[in-house]
């Protein structure tokens, strides 16, 4: 069964949803991920539960591309959390067919992290949305053991983890800590590549992963220590933000060169 690519927001940021899904059918993805709310105070988003206008325009995109949405992105579990804020946008995805709610964990209260998860989890489940911790050096959720364990903790049939490969090896993970996760908590993966090297200052780690990925192949993080130990199924998002080379080569070019090289990689082993 050939194997599903999703085009992520990072890869074509600043591209509306109707264009980007319209990059996507073009070079090659069967499916997108699109940003509903900032990763950080006044990032950039499309808000497509306040904007009639341009959801419609998104679901025509839809249909006249074949391409579908994949995850959403995202929402971060701090100590004002509350779920009914929420609502909207889970309805949103489910318009959308989308499938995953991208996850990111700021609190500094473990017990309430896991209550405010495990309410996001049970909030969503209605709309046929699982919710994907993604764990992230700089935040609450460091590395995937620390993801391991509040998943488990918060006990939902629709939770589960996103291994994103600069974030798994920026946290010291290793490939062989994946065996035996449970492979009902995994959904898809996101794939790039990076330096050898890890930095150590946490402004710089965040730096790179927003704006300086690189195609797979090209760095030095192990690729194939890492795909050989997730699932032969597991749909792949292509998330490879660099804006210097976007700025050069243009958004079509750079999401075609970066599912090339995703496909390069993942055939090869």
């Amino acid at each position: 069964m050939p194997r599903d690519y999703s085009l992520s927001h990072l890869t074509t940021e600043g591209l509306r949803p109707p264009e980007m899904l319209e990059v996507a059918a073009r070079t090659g993805y069967r499916y997108a991920g699109i940003r509903l709310l900032p990763a950080a105070p006044g990032g950039l988003a499309f808000p497509l539960m306040v904007d009639p206008a341009l959801r419609r325009d998104t679901r025509a995109a839809m249909a006249a591309t074949g391409v579908g949405i994949f995850d959403l992105d995202m929402v971060r579990l701090d100590a004002r959390f509350r779920v009914e804020e929420y609502l909207a946008f889970f309805e949103v995805g489910a318009e959308l067919g989308a499938r995953v709610v991208l996850v990111a964990a700021d609190d500094p209260d473990p017990g309430r992290l896991v209550a405010s998860y495990a309410a996001l989890c049970e909030a969503a489940r209605p709309f046929g949305l699982a919710c994907d911790l993604e764990f992230m050096p700089w935040t609450r959720v460091p590395d995937l053991a620390t993801a391991r364990c509040l998943v488990e903790r918060a006990a939902q049939p629709n939770g589960g983890i996103i291994v994103d490969a600069l974030h798994f090896d920026r946290s010291g993970g290793r490939p062989e800590q994946l065996v035996g996760l449970p492979r009902d908590w995994l959904h898809y993966a996101q794939l790039c590549d990076g330096p050898a090297a890890r930095p150590t200052d946490e402004a710089e780690l965040i730096r790179a992963a927003r704006t300086e990925r690189w195609l797979p192949g090209e760095g030095g993080i192990d690729l194939a220590g890492l795909w050989r130990r997730l699932p032969d199924d597991l749909p792949v998002s292509v998330e490879v933000p660099h804006q210097r080379r976007i700025a050069e080569l243009g958004h079509e070019r750079w999401a075609r060169e970066a599912l090339r090289a995703s496909q390069r990689l993942i055939e090869s082993l």
